[in-house]
């Protein structure tokens, strides 16, 4: 995948205009090549660490990460898969997240990682939520269950299933949810099992299901596409985002 740099323009306040300069980063986590993409628009923003779907870091996700570089936050984008790993057909996209969903720990540190070069960056890892789509939802819950000391984790129609022998014990923060009613991938047996294993250990939480969306329902171009329900969960995410972070 070809990364662009670009830059955007941050309008914070009247008659002040912040320019946010998005770039490519390589990093290495147990000594193996990995590429992200940074973006921020001022030093020491609060940070985003943004987790991708199946098919790797792609453009899908630096435009999400330009967004909210707009809001205010600095966005760090991981490589879950390792530099040039984009896969393009369903067996190779079974074949990455497969291996991770059987090998957590690789995930986990793959994820602490991702935030470790952030923090090379310069990134303000001390007030930062994770989020991830589909795959990236998957991502960021098994982050939370890890206890990680992040103020959040958002996740997007993303996997809500807890692995065998997990528990939600150790995690911190607060947690947004959101999923389609039509999800044929996953399930709204899933959903109530999360918020019930969210609220027995008293962990701060919304879930909101969206009728009609199907899985991939923020995904730009995509059949599954659907703007109401991108728009209404994009807005409460940056709710959410602004009650944990600031800007």
């Amino acid at each position: 995948m070809r990364f662009r740099q670009f830059i955007a323009c941050l309008l914070l306040a009247p008659g002040l205009a912040v320019a946010s300069v998005g770039q490519p980063v390589e990093y290495s986590v147990n000594q193996q090549p990995y590429e992200g993409y940074f973006v921020t628009p001022a030093p020491d923003a609060p940070l985003v660490l943004l987790l991708h779907d199946w098919d790797g870091l792609t453009d899908y996700e630096i435009r999400r990460a330009d967004m909210l570089a707009g809001q205010g936050y600095a966005v760090f984008a991981a490589d879950l898969f390792g530099q040039g790993k984009r896969p393009t057909t369903l067996a190779d996209k079974r074949a990455h997240t497969g291996e991770l969903y059987q090998d957590r720990e690789k995930l986990r540190a793959l994820m602490q990682g991702a935030l470790q070069a952030a923090r090379g960056l310069g990134a303000n890892t001390r007030k930062a939520v994770a989020m991830g789509y589909c795959f990236g939802g998957a991502a960021a819950l098994e982050l939370a269950r890890s206890g990680a000391d992040l103020e959040g984790f958002a996740t997007f129609h993303g996997g809500l299933g807890t692995p065998e022998g997990q528990t939600y014990d150790r995690a911190k923060g607060a947690y947004l949810i959101q999923h389609g009613t039509a999800d044929s991938h996953i399930s709204m047996a899933q959903f109530a099992a999360l918020a019930e294993a969210l609220e027995a250990v008293d962990l701060p939480h919304s879930m909101t299901t969206y009728g009609g969306a199907p899985h991939a329902f923020t995904v730009f171009g995509q059949d599954s596409y659907r703007v109401d329900a991108d728009t209404q969960s994009w807005s409460a995410l940056l709710g959410f985002l602004d009650a944990l972070l600031g800007r």
